[in-house]
């Protein structure tokens, strides 16, 4: 039985208002409010600049990533699509509708295949540059004692996480040789993958460009705690916070909320914050995300209305 997208949607909203209710009596969201109140506005405009940066470099690592599947996409138009999808997946549930509307917008030059493919490609080279800062800072200050004391709870579950990714291209390699239409059509992934991320013509913008997205992504977090009176060690930022900001990726709310500021209470105590500092924080990240994305009512107000038809 198929469930209507409108249940889906209203189900996705319930789940983040119930998580930020819960949240608020287990992690004192009296307190968390207090500290939204008196946040310092320069940290919070900070995070609003990185932010915005973040947005234009993810347009251009797009823009980098259509090209050799066929898709030519100019900078202006880039930047105006990917702000467009970002208010559409701050507004609405599931936080990855904006990106398939670029992609049915990108696909008159090549189809809906290659522009489908640019979109999730794009994403996922962020994704994988946020990856490697978490797999790098959990096996750091795992090694090197004082950097930061991981609990015994968080370490079983993070180096799943971490093996986990690191094993997966080596399984979608495996699944390359299996016979049949399964194999063909992830050795035709592969192909597009590679292509797109890793020829010579993209990779250094690729990593460039990957890693100024996830720089700006982890330092509008710390910005934003900073602007409630957290002070983040760069270990800490490095190590945690790129698990907070993953939850945003779990489909069962909107563009993450509540599961964003959980993860960001149960985490903020293993660096000496409270539940409460890691609420404020994570809240006013989600705020000023939603004020970043602003300027993709633009491309709506721009866009020419379909004429009206008169009887």
């Amino acid at each position: 039985m198929r469930v209507p997208p409108r249940v889906i949607r209203g189900a996705q909203i319930a789940v983040g208002i119930a998580l930020l209710a819960v949240l608020w009596h287990l992690a004192d969201g009296a307190a968390a409010l207090h500290l939204l109140a008196g946040a310092d506005p320069l940290w919070l405009l900070a995070a609003l600049v990185a932010l915005s940066v973040q947005t234009v470099l993810s347009a251009l690592r797009w823009r980098l990533t259509a090209a050799p599947l066929g898709i030519a996409l100019s900078r202006t138009r880039a930047i105006g699509e990917y702000y467009l999808a970002q208010i559409v997946n701050q507004a609405l549930p599931g936080g990855m509708i904006g990106d398939a509307g670029r992609a049915l917008r990108a696909r008159g030059q090549a189809g809906l295949l290659a522009s489908g493919q640019a979109v999730v490609f794009e994403r996922l080279a962020g994704q994988i540059a946020m990856f490697a800062v978490l797999a790098l800072a959990f096996g750091v200050t795992l090694a090197l004692p004082g950097g930061l004391d991981w609990p015994g709870w968080l370490v079983g579950p993070v180096s799943l996480i971490v093996l986990c990714g690191l094993a997966l291209p080596l399984v979608v390699l495996a699944a390359t040789r299996v016979p049949g239409r399964i194999g063909r059509g992830v050795q035709g992934f592969w192909r597009a993958l590679r292509l797109a991320l890793a020829s010579r013509q993209v990779l250094a913008g690729q990593i460039c460009l990957s890693i100024g997205t996830t720089l700006c992504n982890l330092a509008a977090f710390a910005f934003c705690a900073r602007a409630v009176g957290v002070h983040l060690p760069l270990v800490v930022v490095a190590a945690l916070v790129p698990l907070i900001l993953f939850t945003m990726l779990i489909p069962v709310s909107v563009s993450g909320w509540g599961l964003r500021e959980g993860a960001a209470a149960a985490l903020f105590p293993v660096a000496g914050a409270t539940a409460s500092e890691g609420l404020a924080t994570s809240v006013a990240f989600g705020l000023t995300f939603v004020v970043a994305v602003v300027p993709g009512v633009v491309p709506l107000w721009l866009r020419p209305k379909a004429p009206v038809m008169k009887p």
